[in-house]
């Protein structure tokens, strides 16, 4: 009989969990582990709070000096910087000094002075860091100007390790990273699409869809989980507009489904930032 088995492992602060069927149990074990040792490997490049990754040397240096990085690493900021553009500006890795202002770095949130979104906007957009493809560096161009990739590394990482399964001939699995993205091959172990559940943002209401995958990433971005309410009781979340340097009001979630995990976590933030944005026909958004 053909049994799912489950492997699971904590990273990039959340947990990290993998579905598959097809081989015997110590076969399908190993490929899983194989692959969650991918995103641990991954999030200590990529993270923002590892001292040693890439992304906080840059953060540390490149303010002052162009900074060489792994071609890995600059090939996932040059595709930064297409989201960017693509999404005008709504999805941004620069975000990050706004974060911080707005005190949601390691903190519960809190709303800052004018003077204070004033300066962290100085630091944030697309142009404040440059990249040199002779050479592979980054440079930063001023002092508090910080890379941050949460809003995508997370994407990237599920797609590096569902890719990963495949090479070592895995047809039938289902990966996610904290329930917001997920990676879905083949079928479950009786045939039948992964099936997910997309979660009202309201408790008690039932879920906002039901969505069948086969072959396909999926994400989901929303204001809650980490939020708080100011003094005229909105509610304030930890998705910040790039453009105007506050936490977006337009949505209160945004689900994304397409081929790549990587585009699906970009663009499902750029949507709850803009919901009408225009989108590439590979995407299929739900509301």
């Amino acid at each position: 009989m053909d049994e799912t088995i489950t492997v699971a492992a904590e990273a990039m602060a959340t947990r990290f969990e993998i579905a598959l069927h097809g081989a015997p149990e110590a076969t399908l074990r190993a490929g899983a582990e194989e692959a969650l040792a991918e995103v641990t490997r991954l999030e200590a490049i990529l993270g923002l709070y590892h001292p040693t990754s890439e992304i906080s040397h840059i953060n540390a240096r490149a303010a002052r000096e162009p900074v060489p990085v792994s071609p890995e690493v600059f090939s996932l900021l040059e595709r930064c910087l297409e989201l960017n553009a693509q999404t005008r500006g709504a999805f941004d890795i620069t975000v990050a000094s706004l974060m911080k202002c707005w005190r949601f770095m390691n903190d519960t949130g809190a709303v800052p002075t004018e003077e204070a979104i004033t300066r962290a906007m100085e630091c944030t957009g697309s142009h404040q860091f440059h990249l040199n493809q002779t050479n592979t560096t980054v440079q930063l161009a001023r002092e508090g100007v910080l890379l941050d990739l949460g809003s995508v590394g997370k994407g990237y990482a599920l797609e590096q390790a569902a890719a990963l399964l495949q090479e070592n001939e895995f047809d039938n699995f289902l990966i996610h990273g904290g329930t917001s993205t997920l990676c879905a091959a083949g079928t479950q172990a009786d045939g039948t699409p992964w099936r997910v559940a997309i979660k009202h943002p309201d408790e008690g209401e039932p879920p906002l869809h039901l969505i069948d995958l086969h072959n396909e990433s999926l994400s989901v971005s929303g204001i809650g989980g980490k939020s708080f309410i100011d003094e005229e009781g909105t509610e304030q979340g930890h998705v910040i507009d790039p453009r105007t340097g506050r936490p977006t009001q337009c949505a209160r979630v945004a689900t994304v489904v397409c081929e790549s995990a990587t585009e699906s976590d970009a663009w499902a933030t750029a949507l709850l930032v803009e919901p009408n944005l225009e989108t590439p026909d590979n995407l299929r958004i739900l509301t």
